[in-house]
């Protein structure tokens, strides 16, 4: 039984009463005549306009995720998305947004490009939300209108225990964001399966990490088709350039290749973790269920350097959480001259 939740009063006035802008492509959509509507150069190969919904490309990508097009978003990255929920659902030095600490970093930046107070609540020594009092007060803030839950979360790896997003979208009647952008490389199911039992519910995911198209910034938010439309409403006409949507459809095709590529990883994983446990200077490497790990060192700026100079690029965690540094699994090559390399190092 889903819940009442009343979208229109979460969202910001102006928005409400905007005019969408209407494009060429809004007023005719078909694929056969004479196009003079939109002042485009009548040559070129990629003279047209792109679909400014992206509908047969949502229609592929509805089929894998089991779920309808009207519930799917499409914007140049998930960071697009971000943004977007930030001027659609909070007022200019007024409204708050949530998130838990450390995670990644693009929240804030948004929180602070749209003058919205953010709010942090650190995540226990697991790297967990604390279901506690803290929580459930803060959940009550008048002025809070999005919480971001990144699930598996950068920068360390881990999913976030399903009780605690359970009861983030029990006590909280604004927008609840569960960032998925490392899902397809965790042994659970997707928040996507709860979107009818939760009407404020969004799940972002992203083409960037399982799929391998990091190059083509093209990003998915699932939510009710309320929701939904608002993004439509404000987002850029043409957001997802036609060569990316045919990109991704082609890459679509290709599913089953991209699941060994998965295979691979996960295997990696398991290889560069076995590697990192045998070095004195790995204090800690974190549990992780995404395609990084997190590590604990002696000195992460130390490391960070000389790997640097031996033109291997790891992230550098040091001032979000003390000595660790972030890696990403590379290809067995990669991994092998990073193993080898800290080898040299200690």
């Amino acid at each position: 039984m889903s819940k009442k939740i009343n979208i229109e009063k979460l969202v910001r006035k102006n928005i409400l009463d905007l005019k969408p802008y209407s494009s060429a492509r809004d007023e005719f959509s078909g694929a056969e005549g004479v196009f003079l509507d939109a002042n485009e150069n009548p040559f070129g190969s990629w003279n047209r306009y792109p679909d400014p919904y992206q509908k047969e490309l949502k229609n592929e990508i509805s089929k894998i995720k089991n779920t309808s097009s009207d519930s799917l978003f499409l914007g140049n990255g998930s960071d697009e998305v971000i943004d977007l929920l930030f001027r659609v659902f909070t007022n200019p030095g007024k409204d708050q947004a949530l998130t838990f600490t450390p995670t990644y970093g693009m929240y804030e930046v948004a929180a602070n490009i749209n003058d919205a107070e953010l709010l942090q609540i650190s995540l226990d020594e697991n790297f967990q939300v604390s279901i506690d009092e803290n929580l459930k007060n803060t959940l009550q803030n008048s002025g809070l209108k999005l919480v971001f839950i990144c699930s598996p979360n950068n920068p360390t790896g881990n999913l976030i225990q399903q009780e605690a997003v359970d009861f983030i979208l029990g006590n909280f009647s604004g927008i609840v964001v569960v960032d998925e952008a490392y899902i397809d490389f965790a042994d659970q199911e997707s928040w996507i399966s709860q979107l009818e039992k939760h009407p404020n519910l969004l799940v972002m995911q992203t083409f960037s990490k399982y799929w391998g198209m990091a190059g083509l910034r093209v990003g998915m938010a699932f939510s009710n088709p309320e929701i939904i439309s608002l993004l439509n409403k404000v987002k850029p006409p043409y957001n997802i350039s036609s060569l990316n949507q045919e990109a991704v459809l082609k890459t679509l095709k290709n599913a089953s290749e991209i699941n060994k590529q998965l295979e691979l990883i996960l295997k990696q994983r398991e290889l560069v973790i076995s590697a990192l446990t045998d070095l004195e200077m790995v204090k800690k490497i974190y549990p992780t269920d995404a395609n990084f790990l997190l590590a604990e060192v002696d000195n992460a700026n130390e490391l960070y350097d000389y790997l640097v100079n031996e033109k291997v690029i790891i992230r550098n965690r040091n001032s979000v959480v003390k000595n660790c540094v972030r890696i990403t699994i590379g290809t067995p090559e990669e991994n092998k001259k990073l193993i080898e390399t800290l080898q040299k190092f200690e």
